[in-house]
């Protein structure tokens, strides 16, 4: 059952990881949602928040490893920070499916593939082991695999890194989930076999009407198959808005510096351009705004830590900077 309602939302949520002398504040605060057959990108460096913002997301975090100071976070308007562990079974794969980095660590080395994608198929969907292959052979195909049958007979060290990623994404929509968070689902990827996989995985939302959230460093990549973005920068969400309009007019200074990096957006034969210094260490943020050691336009007033405050009265347009966007560019 579809819903108008977002099948992703996360409002003001706090986390930490208890550490031996200061805690590790993962995110501050951080407000998203993801809409029935949205693409939805959260990008930005490592340490900036976004993989936990994905595995907590799942509730796949280890349980007493961190603690929630503030916020909720509800997928297909449930509970998920209270949802028992015997739900979470049940959500995880049904409603929502997660495809990871690595494929070579998120399937089982030991097992063959059509043995892992029928036990998934057959605990969600109560059919038989004959119907489960039928379905796993065509869902291999769906992902344009020209012999899924072969595919299932082999042990996941058998395939090559894209191979095996159409099998995590052919996993992931084996239940007809409404929400599919993909964290640097290409990183491992040669370009062509990346654009490939991203391809598919955005050929099937859209037909299936599945959302998606995409973790991700690459600017790149949202710009070609986000309908919206979220910038993340230590813990926090520093940029929101529609793709076009991120990329075509960055509000915020960090925006601008992950932008600077991609050759399309430099003159030809000038150098790419990279954000000077490292992110802070979460365990003791600087006060005010944490990127104002590495910000070119670091003013007294960014001492104090800026809200994220709508743009020219868009509510879907934010941005977290003290400095007016005209004196940016």
């Amino acid at each position: 059952m579809h819903t108008s309602s977002p099948v992703l939302a996360i409002d003001n949520l706090s986390l930490e990881f208890p550490a031996y002398k200061n805690n590790v504040k993962a995110l501050n605060g951080v407000s998203l949602h993801v809409n029935p057959g949205e693409i939805v990108g959260v990008v930005g460096e490592s340490g900036s928040g976004k993989s936990v913002t994905a595995m907590l997301s799942m509730r796949l975090l280890p349980e007493r490893s961190y603690r929630i100071t503030a916020g909720s976070l509800s997928m297909l308007g449930r509970d998920m920070l209270a949802a028992p562990e015997k739900d979470l079974l049940t959500i995880r794969g049904r409603d929502a499916a997660m495809i990871f980095q690595e494929p070579m660590t998120a399937l089982n080395p030991t097992r063959r593939i059509g043995r892992q994608m029928l036990d998934v198929i057959i605990h969600h969907q109560k059919i038989s082991a004959a119907e489960a292959r039928l379905k796993a052979i065509a869902l291999l195909r769906d992902m344009h695999i020209a012999s899924p049958e072969q595919v299932l007979e082999s042990y996941p060290f058998e395939l090559s890194g894209g191979m095996r990623q159409r099998v995590m994404i052919a996993l992931a929509f084996s239940c007809e989930p409404q929400l599919l968070i993909a964290d640097e689902p290409t990183t491992a990827l040669d370009v062509t076999v990346q654009r490939q996989v991203l391809l598919l995985l955005r050929e099937k939302a859209r037909q299936r009407g599945t959302a998606i959230l995409l973790i991700t460093h690459d600017m790149a990549l949202v710009s070609q198959f986000c309908d919206r973005v979220y910038v993340m920068y230590t813990g926090a969400v520093v940029e929101e808005g529609n793709t076009a309009e991120v990329m075509g007019s960055p509000q915020h200074p960090y925006t601008q510096g992950l932008l600077s990096g991609l050759p399309e957006m430099v003159e030809p034969g000038q150098p790419l351009l990279t954000i000077p210094g490292q992110v802070p260490n979460l365990a003791s943020l600087p006060v005010g705004c944490t990127f104002q050691e590495r910000c070119p336009y670091v003013m007294p007033v960014c001492a104090k830590r800026p809200n994220l405050n709508t743009i020219n009265g868009n509510d879907q347009r934010k941005s977290a900077c003290w400095l007016p966007v005209k004196e940016l560019s």
